[in-house]
């Protein structure tokens, strides 16, 4: 990785930015401590993306176990609330 300072950095844009473009990462520092990094929109969406695509795979396990996991276990509502609700939803619909 190459590193400019922040002066040397402003005179030299464009030939920095071609380093970019061929694929160079280049660090910019202010008295001599890193400030920023110039790297190619590639490589900012692909760093972007590792902790989208990470969290993606870690739901498909999830999903992938929570298909394998039986549904009678889960918790329900007793058949006479179900009743309720029904009744009540159905008091609501007439009223209107």
């Amino acid at each position: 990785m190459t590193t400019v300072s922040a002066s040397t950095a402003r005179a030299t844009l464009p030939d920095l930015l071609d380093r970019v473009l061929a694929g160079a990462e280049v660090t910019i520092t202010r008295h001599g401590s890193p400030v920023a990094v110039l790297i190619s929109c590639d490589a900012l969406a692909a760093k972007r993306a590792s902790p989208a695509i990470a969290a993606a795979a870690t739901l498909r396990g999830r999903l992938h176990d929570a298909r394998e996991q039986p549904l009678i276990d889960a918790p329900g509502i007793s058949p006479e609330r179900a009743e309720e609700l029904l009744a009540e939803v159905r008091r609501d619909r007439s009223g209107r």
